[in-house]
């Protein structure tokens, strides 16, 4: 795979792109280098004030971008379905949607509205409910893709703990983490089978930023904190080794998104050292990762959990 960086990216023309957590950090790159391409993108956040910033500040470098912000809070189902139905009135098709938004590793327990634990409730099954809401527009796109956002994490004692989805029992804030990273790549794969199953042409592959410099590593570990949490203290002593920046990182999902190369189930992300950083290329899947019989009960629970099922 030759190296891939934004001038690599084919003209997006005509295509209608939406992001999740684009507001900032990885998903707000994915959007600056989508517009420039010629999408017509929509940044989806939590925050109006910073998606107007996200807005001014794309257009300040490419002045002809077609860009909007809406609000979309996925730790709330209802707000999902709100979301999809004002979006799904507005447009007839959908042709990428990026599935980047999270939150990683608050040291104490935190549910999202609907009682579900807030990294599997809002990296995994908002994702979730939000991509079987668009399904029919993105049936209806042009080439339409879905990419998913995972982390290396997910090769990291990671497990979808069926028993104790939500971690009602013992709270172990990395393994929590994993876990709604690893449901991100097995709903991926899952998303591919089942659209080839039935016809609907779309592409469904994941992607991983490695270390970018996103402030996701230190805003979730430092909730509800007085003093610097330990991963706090980790990240400011690697972060000069062993890091790259937030539009490096945003290579991998772009490569997804857009290159002519990227296929279905595929998995992206950089191929330095630990795939920490460095160049675009086939990331390491992990062997939970490769299931399918897990993968296939996660998504019938998935739909449970949600009520949420897949036309």
């Amino acid at each position: 795979m030759k190296d891939f960086g934004i001038d690599d990216i084919p003209s997006q023309a005509g295509r209608l792109a939406l992001i999740t957590g684009a507001t900032g950090g990885l998903g707000y790159e994915t959007a600056l280098a989508l517009a420039g391409a010629g999408a017509d993108v929509v940044l989806t956040g939590r925050n109006p004030t910073k998606g107007e910033v996200a807005l001014k500040q794309i257009r300040a470098i490419h002045p002809n971008a077609t860009l909007r912000y809406m609000d979309l809070d996925l730790s709330d189902l209802k707000k999902v379905a709100a979301f999809t139905t004002r979006f799904s009135g507005e447009h007839q098709s959908l042709d990428l949607l990026i599935n980047n938004a999270g939150v990683m590793m608050p040291p104490a327990r935190n549910i999202t509205a609907d009682g579900f634990e807030l990294q599997f409730g809002t990296n995994y099954l908002g994702h979730f409910a939000l991509t079987g809401r668009l399904l029919p527009l993105l049936c209806r796109g042009d080439a339409p893709r879905v990419v998913n956002l995972s982390s290396g994490a997910h090769r990291l004692q990671a497990a979808i703990h069926f028993d104790d989805l939500q971690w009602e029992r013992r709270y172990k804030p990395w393994r929590a983490y994993a876990q709604s990273k690893l449901a991100m790549i097995l709903f991926a794969f899952e998303l591919q089978r089942r659209s080839d199953r039935h016809g609907c042409g779309l592409m469904s592959n994941a992607a991983h930023p490695g270390y970018a410099r996103t402030g996701l590593q230190s805003s979730g570990p430092g909730l509800g904190r007085t003093g610097p949490s330990p991963l706090q203290r980790l990240s400011s002593v690697m972060e000069p080794f062993m890091s790259q920046t937030a539009a490096a990182g945003a290579l991998p999902t772009l490569f997804a998104a857009t290159a002519p190369d990227a296929v279905p189930k595929g998995y992206y992300g950089p191929k330095g050292p630990f795939e920490l950083t460095g160049r675009v290329g086939n990331a390491v899947v992990g062997k939970e990762a490769r299931d399918e019989t897990v993968a296939a009960r996660l998504w019938e629970v998935s739909e449970e959990l949600t009520g949420v099922r897949f036309p």
